[in-house]
């Protein structure tokens, strides 16, 4: 006669053979199931997403990217964050106070070395919407009056400004954002391997086409203002991570034999002068890792450091000039197992 136990196997049988070939079937589906790829233009830059899905997402990836412009593009003439610029009464929609809220919490975390209202001294100096002449010391300290995170705050779901000619601009967090806009569409859409690229910021999960982990290659500073030089430093492991990369050896410019870089020190009102070539940040998400990339070209390499100890969620590469013509790494002790080549 059959004991209990027994009778209990007999029954729990069928599941299980059930429950092996649904997995057999699933992982067969993985497999043969093709990678779909989309590119195109956003936020000034190009875009280049990755997935492996049975069906052509093109269209609703760009709509999703499409709704962050309207949102946080200082470009797009009836963008929310226009409107906040010209002082417009609006109420943000909750993709800018997703990036607003994060903006000012790096802001707090780094003593101001990220400020997203910034964007007057980034264009004084040639960068950003115009070109003009260096600007003067009476002129950068005039800017310097209507720039300052902490003279912008949300109120009762409003923005208030502490002057009315502040303007915010949010391009040093918003391709990252963007890249989890994305990465968080196709997860809600049920694809599990993907790569999302907007501008260098990057998320993936899973695996690649070649059954692999995502490997992102990291590319040397030299001087390169036309975007031709390639050669790598490293390459990382990034799979089920996001990473942003910031960098002043593309885009920069000379006036009198002196090099002046597009990132603009909240501080002093100048171009900075620190010795970091390109940071390099890996976070959960990649508005976070977008927002320290930057402020860690801001911060210098002593700087960055003392953020990282108190942030071992975050891992970094850093490149930064030797002092000897040359240059010389230092990364995150985490980051090593990451680290392919």
């Amino acid at each position: 006669m059959d004991t209990p136990q027994q009778k209990r196997l007999l029954w729990q049988l069928p599941f299980l053979v059930l429950l092996i070939v649904g997995t057999v079937m699933i992982i067969r589906q993985q497999q043969t199931m093709p990678y779909q790829q989309t590119s195109d233009f956003i936020f000034g830059t190009t875009y280049h997403v990755t997935y492996q899905c049975d069906s052509d997402m093109s269209a609703s990836i760009k709509a999703e990217l499409m709704k962050v412009d309207r949102s946080l593009s200082p470009f797009n003439k009836t963008s929310v964050i226009t409107a906040i610029n010209n002082n417009q009464s609006v109420e943000p929609d909750q993709m800018f106070l997703d990036v607003f809220q994060q903006a000012m919490t790096v802001s707090r975390e780094t003593n101001g070395a990220f400020d997203i209202t910034v964007a007057p001294l980034v264009n004084a100096w040639g960068f950003g919407f115009k070109n003009g002449e260096m600007p003067s010391r009476r002129q950068v300290d005039s800017l310097m009056t209507i720039v300052g995170y902490e003279k912008v705050t949300l109120d009762q779901g409003k923005i208030r400004k502490a002057d009315p000619r502040m303007m915010l601009d949010c391009s040093a967090i918003a391709k990252g954002y963007g890249s989890d806009v994305v990465a968080n569409f196709l997860r809600k859409r049920g694809v599990e391997n993907f790569m999302v690229e907007i501008g260098g910021e990057i998320v993936t999960q899973g695996v690649n086409p070649k059954r692999l982990p995502w490997r992102i290659g990291v590319t040397k500073p030299t001087e390169d203002s036309l975007n031709v030089e390639h050669e790598l430093q490293t390459t990382l492991n990034v799979t089920d991570i996001a990473m942003a990369t910031s960098g002043n050896y593309r885009n920069f410019y000379y006036k009198g034999n002196k090099r002046y870089a597009h990132t603009i020190d909240p501080h002093t009102g100048y171009p900075v002068q620190h010795n970091i070539l390109s940071a390099t940040v890996l976070a959960k998400t990649c508005m976070v890792a977008d927002a320290y990339a930057t402020s860690f070209m801001v911060m210098g390499l002593d700087g960055a450091k003392t953020v990282l100890q108190r942030h071992p969620e975050l891992m970094a590469y850093l490149i930064y000039d030797d002092g000897q013509g040359g240059n010389a790494i230092w990364f995150s002790p985490s980051l090593k197992k990451r680290i392919a080549k």
